[in-house]
């Protein structure tokens, strides 16, 4: 299992996810789960997947495979494509076809073929966009009214998205808000673990502005959730019933 959110804001676009893979409890592994293809300055896009690692790899290798072609058409390549939908087009039946693929090879194993992916950047002259891509290839988009998308164990981080984050939000604070919401799914699900890596796309930056990768025991992130704890403590401590 796994966890991903991406948040889309008026100032930008911020995305986070874990490492973990696990096939049980004694074979556990660290695979990057946030894929960045970018043109400085033309283009941006990031991928966080989540789901099946077979899955997942070979589309995200098919994805690079076509922007490396040199005789690749628009409605292939991600660097290419006209807009930022057609680029959710081309992931998503890439998704789909490879993981059609993998389970007509795999069935007779009754091996999970399930994967998603959050879809998110921009293009130059073209409005930030963020999808949530299914397995059949199919997606929806982030809105004003829900500026975030969360994949894999998403339940344990979710609250505080609700609470806190809208489309006003800072580029700061929202990463704080994954942060914070990554903290909570740890905590909880053992399935989900560091390292984390964080990346930061500023609006009409069409380049990754910021990343940063959180490694086990980093101190910034243990002093944020143990604060966080402390929060909660001290709040729960003052409500009366």
């Amino acid at each position: 299992m796994t966890y991903c959110v991406g948040l889309l804001l008026n100032e930008g676009i911020v995305l986070l996810s874990d490492t973990r893979t696990n096939a049980g409890l004694d074979n556990i592994s660290v695979y990057r789960k946030t894929f960045v293809f970018e043109d400085p300055g033309e283009r941006v896009i990031a991928i966080l997947t989540a789901g099946s690692l077979s899955v997942t790899q070979t589309a995200i290798a098919l994805l690079q495979d076509a922007i490396e072609d040199p005789d690749a058409e628009p409605q292939h390549s991600i660097l290419a494509a006209p807009s930022m939908l057609k680029v959710a087009e081309i992931v998503g039946n890439t998704l789909a076809s490879v993981r059609q693929d993998i389970e007509a090879k795999m069935s007779a194993e009754k091996v999970s073929t399930q994967a998603s992916m959050i879809l998110a950047g921009q293009r130059r002259g073209g409005p930030m966009r963020m999808f949530l891509i299914y397995p059949e290839g199919n997606f929806i988009e982030a809105t004003a009214d829900t500026p975030y998308l969360q994949i894999g164990e998403h339940k344990y981080g979710k609250p505080i998205l609700d609470r806190v984050v809208t489309t006003q939000t800072s580029l700061l604070d929202a990463q704080k808000a994954v942060l914070l919401s990554m903290d909570s799914t740890l905590r909880s699900n053992l399935s989900v673990g560091m390292p984390l890596d964080l990346t930061v796309i500023a609006k009409d930056d069409c380049r990754v502005t910021a990343q940063r990768r959180f490694e086990p025991g980093d101190e910034s992130f243990r002093a944020m959730s143990e604060a966080w704890s402390q929060a909660l403590r001290d709040g729960f401590a003052r409500i009366e019933i």
